[in-house]
Formats: structure tokens, C-alpha cells, sequence
């Protein structure tokens, strides 16, 4: 009978490594898709002003972001920033930054889409009732943006924790770092271990993101309904 590969996981703490890699992976995302609503909440209303240098402000910084790929600000960040600057960034650290301007950029969008789709004749109708602007934006503009933006922003989380798949290049000891630390140390014994290591690793963030996109959709069709 063939030596099946699926053994390696059970080798040692083999699992418990892959799911303390993936902690590390979640762990960057979380912190990141925190950092990113804060920001991504403060651009989006800066992108809503009515002022040609807000605009175009807001116009380059989105499409800076948009048109880099996150591969090439990790590198920016990790090893441009440290070698010109000389900052000492680690490479979870370097993550978060690069996550976060990417998630501001994509929240801020996201946030002015939310704003701008609020009718105006809703502003005209809480004026008109005598609340202050403040009192329109807490009970009638707040409310309905809010209903708009979490399903989008949980949507913006389960694509981060996918994008963090990239950290591996600068050296962060993430999920697939230790997928590779572990094929590479039963290369000759289980020279097969690719294939369910890396299986498992699929599974692994199928699980994580699976639910997170469900409730994203849950959300989005009982407010929208």
C-alpha cells in the first residue's frame, strides 16, 4: 500500500504550527481592517468635499493604490523604507502599514459610495424638521451608511486575509512559511507532503473565509430586502 503524504500532518505539532501560522495571518487582517474603517471612514468624508484639490488629492491616492500591486509595497515598505530610512520595520509591522493603506484606500471608497447614495432630499427633510447637521448625520445619514458599508467592508476582510498569502516574501513566518519549513524538513521521508500540506492550507482559509463572506451576504440581503 502506498505511503500516503497525509501522515506528515500528524507528525510532531505539525497542525498546531499550520493553524499558529495562520493566527499570525488573521492576526495582520484584523489589525489592519481596524486601522483601515478608522481611516477609511475619515477618507471617504474627505473624499466627499466639494474642493478641486480634495479631488485630486483623493484621485492620486486611489489610484496609486489601485495601480500597485501589494507585492510591490511590501517590498517598498520592508526593504525600500528600511535601507533609504534606515527604520527598523519587521516584517509583521511592514504588513499592517501595507495592508492598512491599501484598506483605507478601498474603505474610503467604499465609504464615499455609501455617502453620496444617501438621496438628498432626506438632508432636506431632517433641515426641514429642525434637526441640526450633526442630528441628520447620527439618526438619518449614519444609520442608513452603516447598512450599507458592513457587508462591503466584511467583503474587504475576507479579501485581505487572502492577500496576506503575499507576507511570506518578506520573511513573516505565516502559514506558508511553515507549510515550506515543514515539507522541507520530511523531504525524504515524505517526499509527497506538498500536495496535503498545501491542501490543508487551502482548507484552512476556505474556513476562515467562508463564513465571514456568508455573513457578508446574510447581511446585505435582509438590509436590502
Amino acid at each position: 500500500m502506498q505511503d500516503l503524504g497525509i501522515r506528515v500532518l500528524f507528525m510532531g505539532n505539525n497542525m498546531a504550527r499550520l493553524l499558529g501560522g495562520l493566527w499570525i495571518a488573521v492576526k495582520i487582517s484584523l489589525i489592519s481592517m481596524l486601522l483601515s474603517v478608522i481611516f477609511g471612514l475619515l477618507f471617504g468624508m474627505f473624499m466627499t468635499l466639494k474642493n478641486p484639490v480634495t479631488k485630486a488629492i483623493s484621485r492620486v491616492y486611489l489610484e496609486f493604490v489601485r495601480i500597485m500591486p501589494q507585492l510591490v509595497l511590501l517590498f517598498l515598505v520592508y526593504f525600500g523604507m528600511t535601507k533609504t530610512f534606515g527604520i527598523n520595520l519587521s516584517g509583521e509591522v511592514s504588513s499592517v502599514i501595507v495592508f492598512t493603506i491599501w484598506g483605507t484606500a478601498e474603505m474610503g471608497d467604499l465609504v464615499r459610495g455609501a455617502l453620496i447614495s444617501i438621496p438628498k432630499h432626506q438632508y432636506e427633510s431632517g433641515t426641514a424638521l429642525g434637526l441640526t447637521q450633526i442630528q441628520i448625520y447620527r439618526y438619518i445619514v449614519i444609520p442608513q451608511t452603516l447598512r450599507r458599508l458592513i457587508p462591503l467592508s466584511i467583503n474587504l476582510a475576507t479579501r485581505m486575509i487572502k492577500t496576506t498569502s503575499l507576507i511570506v516574501l518578506i520573511g513573516v513566518v505565516e502559514v506558508l512559511k511553515i507549510a515550506q519549513q515543514i515539507i522541507e524538513a520530511n523531504r525524504y521521508t515524505v517526499p509527497d507532503s506538498a500536495l496535503w500540506i498545501y491542501g490543508t492550507i487551502f482548507f484552512l482559509y476556505f474556513f476562515t473565509c467562508w463564513p465571514i463572506s456568508l455573513l457578508a451576504g446574510k447581511l446585505e440581503k435582509r438590509w436590502n430586502g
